[in-house]
C-alpha cells in the first residue's frame, strides 16, 4: 500500500453499513496506522455508514477521523464505563453509549450489514469471534473480512485452520471468515460476498 490517500475508482455496491472492529491502542507500527485511516477514507468515498467502537483513540481514532474528513457518517458506540478510558469521539455523528460490553456487541451488530477486522487486540478478537459463531449458528447471515496487514492476523488465521484439521470445526466454518491483505480489497470484496446457511445438524456430528 501506498501513502496516497485512496480512492474508490470502481463501480461496487458493497453494503451501506460498515462496522469495523480495531484496536485502541497508538503504540502500534505505522502500517497499521496507516490502514486504518485509508479504509476510513474509503468507507466514505463509497458512500458507506461507519460504524465502530466509539473511540477516538488509536486505530479506532484514525478510522473514524478519516471517514469523517471524506465527508461519511459515522456512528460510534461505546459502553459508558469506557467512554472516558477510551475518550468517547465527540466528532462522530452519532455517539452511543451503552451499559454494558454485551449491550454493545449487540448495538453494533443490529446497525451494521458486514463486518470488517482490522489489526488490534484481544477486545477486536473478542468482537470477531463472537460474530462468526453466530454465523455458525445461523444466527447472523452478514459477511466478515479479515484485513490481514504485513501479516498480523496469520497466527489467528493458523490457529482456526487448526481447529478444522483438528475436528473442531468444519471446512464451511472456515469459509465463513474472508482474508485479504490490503483495505483497497475490502469492499470490492464485500460487494460480491454472501453468507450460506448451515447445517446446524452437523456441527454435532
Amino acid at each position: 500500500m501506498n501513502d496516497s490517500t485512496p480512492n474508490m475508482t470502481s463501480a461496487i455496491t458493497p453494503p451501506k453499513r460498515i462496522c469495523v472492529f480495531c484496536g485502541s491502542s497508538s503504540r502500534v507500527d505505522q502500517r497499521y496506522k496507516r490502514a486504518a485511516t485509508d479504509l476510513g477514507t474509503l468507507i466514505a468515498q463509497a458512500g458507506c455508514d461507519l460504524v465502530y467502537g466509539g473511540g477516538k483513540v488509536g486505530l479506532m481514532g484514525l478510522l473514524a477521523d478519516a471517514a469523517l474528513s471524506a465527508g461519511g457518517k459515522v456512528v460510534g458506540v461505546i459502553p459508558s464505563f469506557l467512554r472516558d478510558l477510551e475518550v468517547g469521539h465527540g466528532g462522530a455523528t452519532e455517539l452511543i453509549v451503552t451499559d454494558s460490553m454485551h449491550s454493545r456487541k449487540r448495538e453494533m451488530y443490529e446497525r451494521s450489514d458486514a463486518f470488517v477486522t482490522l489489526p488490534g487486540g484481544l477486545g477486536t478478537l473478542d468482537e470477531t469471534l463472537e460474530v462468526l459463531t453466530w454465523t455458525q449458528l445461523n444466527l447472523s447471515a452478514k459477511p466478515v473480512v479479515l484485513v490481514d496487514i504485513a501479516g498480523y492476523w496469520q497466527p489467528l488465521i493458523d490457529l482456526i485452520d487448526h481447529t478444522v484439521r483438528e475436528g473442531f470445526a468444519r471446512p464451511e466454518n472456515r469459509a465463513m471468515l474472508t482474508v485479504v491483505d490490503r483495505v483497497e480489497d475490502v469492499l470490492p470484496t464485500l460487494a460480491t460476498l454472501t453468507v450460506p446457511e448451515f447445517d446446524l445438524a452437523a456441527k454435532w456430528v
